[in-house]
């Protein structure tokens, strides 16, 4: 594994870490990860940090849904362009072109149930390439980002078999 991944590995399992914490499992000296960590930031493949946040601990809580958008293409719009045109709008949180049944996954956020939908409805529905919208509410979340939830308690009970 180069540098630049074994950096990029650990960045992801906690963007926390500080040069001296990266230098130190790396073996490399903290010069040396500053400026990979500068590299990868100038070349884009570092977009941000950013906390990985069990909404459900938090009040109120954030209504999240989890949307397939299907799509017809002409000769004059393509994929792309409908990806830049959705991901401008500030409640889409992901958007990914996908192999499969739909075109597009789309992930995003609002305060209430109505409020999504009226997104959906209102926004995402009229654009007009897409033909197809698909929105599954999102009812708990297990793991995101390689970050299971949980209370951190294991069920310590026996089972008992008749």
């Amino acid at each position: 594994m180069s540098d630049r991944e074994e950096i990029l590995a650990l960045l992801r399992e906690n963007a926390r870490y500080s040069t001296e914490d990266l230098a130190r499992q790396t073996g490399l000296d903290a010069e040396e990860v500053e400026a990979v960590v500068e590299e990868l930031e100038s070349e884009g493949v570092i977009k941000g940090y950013q906390a990985v946040v069990d909404w459900d601990k938090v009040e109120p809580e954030r209504v999240r849904a989890a949307v397939e958008l299907n799509v017809t293409l002409d000769r004059e719009t393509g994929y792309d362009d409908i990806a830049e045109r959705l991901a401008k709008f500030p409640e889409v949180q992901g958007l990914r072109l996908v192999s499969g049944d739909y075109d597009f996954a789309m992930e995003v956020e609002g305060d209430s149930m109505s409020q999504v939908s009226r997104f959906i409805s209102e926004k995402v529905a009229p654009v007009p390439e897409i033909t197809q919208t698909v929105t599954h509410y999102i009812m708990e979340s297990y793991k995101e980002r390689g970050v299971e939830f949980g209370d951190g308690h294991d069920d310590d009970r026996l089972s008992i078999s008749p």
